[in-house]
């Protein structure tokens, strides 16, 4: 049984996928450059990801240009074009658009005008060819743990499944995580950090009415977009600390099951908390049988887990889910999510976790990291 034992602040996560295509160095024949393209976005996403070398472009004779090997050209045409056309369903999410050689020469795309010419380079550069995607329909919510989930009178079977496949965690006495609130009435009241009021309760992903929720994290970071804080608002964070070892059902492990990502309950999950406010119903009904199990609070996924790490929403390999079938799947999945915990009732009051110090939180500084995709195709 595993422990939340130690406190983590703000670290910055990445991508170990997104890193490999950012940072790559292949030492490879450059072909392209930053300058070589007309859209706007494809030119700064060049130039940001491409390597600082004098000399002129081989294509577009620029000496100013950043530039750009094979590989480097394939990353920004999976940023641009893959991850840049993902549309998100109710559950689920896939990109309208996908590459590969055996589409060199023959790309059925129909990008905007000032965008062709910038295809032509990238497809004759890195020897591939772009085609609408016709995605797996697990891709897009057809998950049969999930349509269950849907279902009001399957869903006991599969909540039963949750409480007996996923793992006990503890989090430790001590442990310190943190609470934030923007615009307390009484902000140096430790009662101001507790579970909102009863009669205010339901609203969250896992609190329901007369079941209130207090919701923390050991990332600050998270604290902030969780609570929709902005420059205008007064912030501040508590940090909290249990006053016994406390028993929680952790939903952010990866599970290792035998079945395909039509069938798989840790698919299910993963697409449920990665879901917008029409998914609360079964995240609530979740959290209710889990303190019927006797569970003191759950450890689940931040909505904000992929935005924190820069992770792409379900990611593929030949159809194939890298967070099911990566050579180390656990260290993939825990690489982009970050883990909050949502305990039941009103601990303050009930003296089971207490408040160890409260703080003002000033923002000073606020940045967006992103990339851009086309308009149309």
């Amino acid at each position: 049984m595993g422990q939340y034992a130690t406190s983590q602040t703000s670290m910055p996560r990445t991508s170990p996928i997104l890193e490999m295509t950012t940072t790559s160095n292949d030492g490879g024949t450059h072909l392209l450059c930053s300058d070589c393209f007309v859209d706007e976005g494809l030119r700064l996403d060049a130039y940001k990801h491409g390597l600082e070398k004098e000399g002129d472009c081989p294509n577009c004779k620029s000496p100013n240009g950043r530039k750009l090997t094979k590989d480097h050209i394939k990353a920004l045409a999976w940023r641009f074009f893959v991850s840049g056309t993902t549309v998100r369903g109710a559950y689920g999410g896939a990109p309208v658009i996908q590459f590969n050689e055996y589409h060199y020469g023959k790309s059925d795309i129909s990008p905007s005008q000032w965008l062709k010419g910038d295809i032509k380079l990238i497809e004759d550069a890195a020897k591939i060819g772009f085609f609408h995607y016709g995605p797996r329909l697990w891709m897009v919510g057809e998950v049969e743990p999930l349509k269950d989930l849907e279902d009001p009178e399957k869903r006991s079977q599969i909540i039963a499944r949750v409480l007996k496949e996923y793992p006990e965690r503890t989090l430790a006495k001590d442990s310190a995580f943190y609470r934030l609130r923007v615009g307390p009435r009484q902000p140096a009241d430790p009662s101001e950090y507790d579970s909102p009021p009863t009669e205010l309760a339901g609203k969250g992903r896992l609190d329901s009415v007369s079941f209130p929720v207090l919701y923390g994290s050991q990332d600050i970071d998270i604290c902030i977009h969780e609570c929709r804080a902005t420059a205008e608002d007064e912030v501040f964070v508590a940090t909290l600390k249990p006053q016994r070892d406390m028993r929680l059902l952790d939903l952010t492990h990866v599970l290792k099951e035998d079945v395909t990502e039509f069938e798989s309950l840790d698919m299910a999950i993963h697409m449920l908390f990665l879901a917008r406010s029409h998914s609360y119903e079964i995240s609530r009904a979740i959290a209710l049988s889990a303190k019927d199990a006797g569970f003191d609070g759950v450890i689940y996924p931040s909505f904000f887990s992929l935005i924190r790490t820069g992770g792409r929403p379900f990611e593929t390999a030949y159809g194939l889910s890298l967070r099911r079938f990566h050579p180390q799947a656990e260290e993939y999945g825990r690489a982009f999510t970050i883990p909050n915990f949502a305990l039941f009732g009103r601990p303050i009051e009930k003296r089971s976790v207490s408040v160890h110090c409260i703080n003002r939180l000033v923002l000073t500084q606020i940045g967006y990291v992103g990339h851009f995709g086309p308009v149309v195709y």
